[in-house]
């Protein structure tokens, strides 16, 4: 049984668990999709994430991700929204969202964006539990037949 005590804290983008755990996301997208390039808009990368978190358990080992990227005046998009597969269903996820949104309401973010896959129906489950709604395709999704993409005000 996994332990359910968890940590949440920013970290840089090249802290080795980030980049472990986005690697991990890159493996997993790769059994859903297919190798390539899983990514229609701009990779994020360190200069374009205003915050990266880690989610640790009680032994500092690293069980989930996610960051924030800005886009425009009061709006920002989740990304490298990963958890573990052991830690799912932990409370993990739902933890990290809730913290990323607490870092967007700091940095003036009023309504959080994300995109998502069909190929991953989990992941369109649990946005939808926690609030997102489904909105039309924005920016680089549009047009994107496997994106689907949701929205909640803060």
């Amino acid at each position: 049984m996994l332990d359910c005590t968890f940590a949440i804290d920013p970290v840089t983008w090249d802290d080795p668990d980030a980049v472990r755990l986005r690697a991990a996301q890159r493996t997993e997208l790769d059994a859903r999709y297919g190798t390539g390039d899983h990514e229609p808009g701009a990779v994020p990368t360190a200069e374009t994430v205003a915050v990266f978190l880690v989610a640790r358990d009680a032994a500092g080992t690293a069980l989930g991700c996610g960051g924030l990227r800005l886009l425009g005046p009061g709006s920002g998009e989740v990304k490298r929204m990963y958890v573990e597969p052991a830690a799912r269903g932990t409370g993990v996820a739902t933890a990290l969202l809730r913290a990323l949104e607490d870092h967007a309401r700091e940095l003036g973010i009023a309504r959080l964006l994300l995109e998502t896959g069909t190929g991953q129906p989990d992941a369109i489950r649990f946005y939808r539990r926690e609030g997102y709604e489904p909105i039309e395709a924005y920016g680089p999704y549009v047009g994107e037949p496997l994106s689907r993409c949701y929205a909640r005000d803060l």
